[in-house]
């Protein structure tokens, strides 16, 4: 088995080309650890190929576990729903950052404790989990405050409740500060948007603790709960999903079906570079090309040649070669002459000649 994580491995902040593998990655890597809204299903509805893909990965022998910084289900519920859109699942394959928040609460506060919930069901049961007693009011006097994604139906009085409690100097929690979240219409506000309203009726002067991707605290709840020795992070958001495995050193699968686009990957600095990209979860069942950068700037990957040239991106392929080659070698350019910043190059004519 031959695994290359490019130059520059994942975690060392020097990244300039994608990884490569000669085996299916689902062969590479023991556990999966997949996103789920832009991954696997938006809008409750499966991914295209996400059900099969899957399903031989997990045939082969991959462990397949499911992590998301929605807090708004419990994992039973994540667990029957996989199932219902035909991917197995259990609750114990599920990680989310209520766990994680809820963690990070209880080591934090005096057990049995109060808590202010402004979310779902998910947030509530992951912190009566913890030995914790969740309120609806700031007059309860709450020991902390914790949001989490409630769903577009939440109460706007929800949001005043929070900033009540924090105006009075109450330890507040977010399970995540994602601004969006992708579902079938499109892409909608999420919690870090709740979170953006409660810091501007508080006064704006207080940041709440964090728990969910990319930070540690998440890393931390999925490897307890996982125990997964060659983990591979899946998902389509670059500063939570790929941020997230760049911090805990591991390498990432970049798929294009949920908030990501090639323009935004390849102004990526260090940290949002993911090891290997994808269109989709089909990434999982094959090798990953070599991308390999020769003399004169260039950078090769299949039947595609890449550069950087007169403040331009400029790309060269032959006819009928696969489309993803053309954005590892396209990323692989883009990283080399960025450095450790974000490249500055126009990649317009490169994307319209992939079609992108």
């Amino acid at each position: 088995m031959t695994v290359r994580s490019g130059q520059g491995r994942q975690g060392d902040g020097g990244r300039t080309l994608p990884g490569s593998s000669a085996v299916p990655l689902s062969a590479a890597y023991d556990t999966a650890l997949l996103d789920l809204d832009g991954v696997v299903y938006a809008g409750g509805e499966a991914i295209p190929h996400a059900v099969e893909a899957l399903g031989v990965a997990r045939g082969g022998g991959m462990h397949l576990a499911y992590v998301t910084n929605n807090a708004l289900r419990t994992p039973e519920e994540v667990a029957t729903h996989l199932t219902e859109l035909g991917v197995p699942a259990v609750a114990g394959d599920v990680v989310t950052s209520a766990q994680a928040v809820a963690r990070l609460i209880a080591d934090e506060v005096p057990p049995g404790s109060r808590v202010l919930v402004i979310g779902g069901e998910g947030l509530r049961v992951a912190l009566r989990e913890r030995g914790l007693v969740p309120v609806e009011s700031a007059d309860y006097e709450p020991a902390a405050v914790v949001q989490g994604y409630g769903g577009p139906d939440l109460p706007w009085g929800r949001f005043a409740e929070a900033a009540y409690a924090v105006q009075r100097g109450v330890p507040w929690y977010a399970s995540n500060t994602d601004l969006t979240i992708p579902g079938s219409r499109g892409i909608g506000p999420g919690n870090g948007a709740a979170v953006e309203v409660v810091r501007i009726a508080a006064g704006g002067r207080v940041e709440p603790k964090v728990a969910g991707k990319p930070l540690p605290p998440m890393h931390r709840e999925t490897v307890l709960r996982t125990g997964a020795e060659r983990p591979l992070v899946v998902g389509d958001r670059l500063d939570t999903d790929i941020e997230g495995a760049f911090n805990g050193g591991v390498d990432s699968l970049l798929v294009f079906t949920g908030v990501t686009d090639v323009a935004q990957l390849l102004v990526a600095p260090p940290e949002h570079r993911p090891t290997y990209v994808a269109a989709d979860l089909r990434g999982l069942l094959v090798e990953q090309p070599e991308v390999v950068a020769e003399a004169g700037g260039f950078v090769v990957c299949g039947g595609w040649r890449a550069s950087v040239s007169g403040g331009e991106l400029v790309l060269e392929g032959a006819a009928g070669a696969d489309v993803m080659d053309g954005v590892r070698a396209l990323c692989g350019a883009a990283w080399s002459a960025a450095g450790d910043g974000g490249c500055a190059a126009d990649a317009g004519k490169a994307l319209a000649l992939l079609g992108l």
